[in-house]
């Protein structure tokens, strides 16, 4: 299971933290919650990952289409923080050009 919290504005950025782990289960969830807390923003998206644990490839999948969002708006998605398992599987799928991963 996953957890979203939203809300929070870092250098005129919308925060967006998920914990937890994003699988075939989750993932229906998680894409519901994530879309809905991006429909309204208007500026650069953070994905905080530091507490999220596991990401599948359908995870993966849905937050490429939450880039292709936020780039159609002109923004950037970023995700910050990801766990070192979480941040090798960008790597090995090539999602870490798409993506601006950032480590704070």
């Amino acid at each position: 299971m996953f957890e979203l919290s939203t809300g929070n504005s870092d250098n005129n950025r919308y925060v967006i933290s998920v914990k937890g782990e994003i699988d075939i289960y989750s993932a229906p969830g998680f894409k519901e919650s994530l879309y809905q807390s991006i429909s309204d923003v208007g500026q650069d998206i953070v994905l905080d990952c530091s507490d999220l644990t596991y990401i599948d490839s359908m995870g993966l999948g849905i937050l490429v289409g939450v880039l292709k969002r936020v780039k159609e708006k002109g923004n950037n998605m970023i995700i910050r923080n990801p766990r070192s398992t979480v941040r090798k599987l960008f790597r090995i799928t090539g999602l870490d050009k798409a993506f601006v991963i950032e480590e704070v």
